[in-house]
């Protein structure tokens, strides 16, 4: 039976590789942006991978949107058995100049969007018992960085909703699964047409991911009944050391992630960005960063087979154990 799965922000960016990971004879694809030419783009991809694909030009702040690109997939593809929310929108700035407009929209997308998914996902999830929510986060729902307030405020509400639908769904013994996936920095065309109030183009803080990374993360994710699913060791470090030492975090991001996040190429002067209209043309996945950016990450690798590294480890240290034994009683 094919699966059926929607990923919103599927026109570029992490959407779109998230998109081609799935692609397959077995699947159908609903995909979901604003953006027309990208999102076609993205369906060619699917279509050439063996799958079928379904394009769905839909702003997700809008919650009737969201509901309706809900109903024409399952419409149009049967029932969803796995919703991905991608969708992210943000403003490059320091606070204060950030304008309650553009902060309103990008909260709008990047955390309204995410909720509305997830109500329309468990509105036919719930009644089946049955399906997965995947849902991007990242290591900044934890620690919020400099020039990147209304993305990290969104992203901090996220997990909130997220810790507190799950609680729903474990106390009604729900079987339908809710997931997380907390990316670090990666390599999406978001630097060049989120909006960005510098003179310098933006970029991700280092190191690196690129976005097949993090499609292979959520892939992954939407078939394993893991809580939360970290991808790379900067995800890592910064989330565990927020918790255990804020304060040291908060200093150091303080000393480096202005300026980290700003590179050494000017910004184009007629550069368009998407935070109200979506961008013209087809983005893709990759943004300008290709020659930096890592295209594995080996805690990644280690997360998905934590159970064999884990056993691994239990053999060798009873292998060394028995030895040390063994040892000690041919010396007496």
């Amino acid at each position: 039976m094919p699966k059926v799965i929607l990923i919103t922000g599927a026109s570029s960016g992490i959407g779109r590789a998230t998109a081609r990971r799935f692609a397959g004879p077995d699947t159908r694809i609903a995909l979901v942006a604003r953006g027309r030419e990208g999102l076609e783009a993205a369906r060619g991809e699917v279509l050439d991978a063996g799958g079928d694909a379904l394009v769905l030009p839909a702003d997700v702040s809008d919650p009737d949107a969201v509901e309706a690109v809900a109903a024409a997939t399952e419409e149009a593809l049967g029932p969803i058995d796995i919703w991905i929310n991608v969708a992210m929108t943000t403003v490059f700035a320091f606070f204060e100049d950030v304008e309650p407009d553009e902060f309103r929209r990008a909260t709008d997308v990047t955390y309204h969007g995410s909720v509305w998914g997830m109500r329309s996902a468990l509105a036919r999830m719930g009644p089946r018992d049955r399906g997965t929510i995947v849902q991007v986060g990242s290591a900044m729902a934890y620690r919020g960085i400099p020039l990147q307030a209304p993305y990290c405020g969104a992203k901090h509400a996220v997990q909130g909703v997220f810790e507190s639908l799950r609680t729903e769904l474990r106390h009604k013994g729900s079987n339908v699964h809710l997931t997380t996936v907390h990316l670090p920095g990666v390599n999406t065309p978001q630097f060049e047409h989120c909006r960005d109030k510098f003179d310098k183009r933006s970029q991700p803080v280092a190191p690196v991911y690129q976005p097949e990374v993090a499609a292979d993360a959520i892939h992954w994710a939407a078939h394993h009944r893991r809580r939360e699913v970290y991808v790379g060791i900067p995800t890592v470090y910064t989330i565990w050391g927020n918790k255990l030492a804020p304060w040291l975090a908060e200093r150091y991001l303080s000393r480096t992630a202005v300026s980290g996040q700003l590179s050494d190429t000017d910004k184009a002067p007629d550069r368009q960005d998407n935070l109200f209209e979506a961008s013209p043309g087809d983005p893709g996945a990759h943004g300008p960063y290709d020659e930096r950016a890592h295209r594995r990450s080996i805690q990644l690798w280690a997360t998905k087979r934590r159970r064999e590294l884990l056993t691994g480890v239990l053999v060798a240290a009873t292998a060394a154990g028995t030895a040390l034994v063994r040892c000690i009683d041919a010396r007496r």
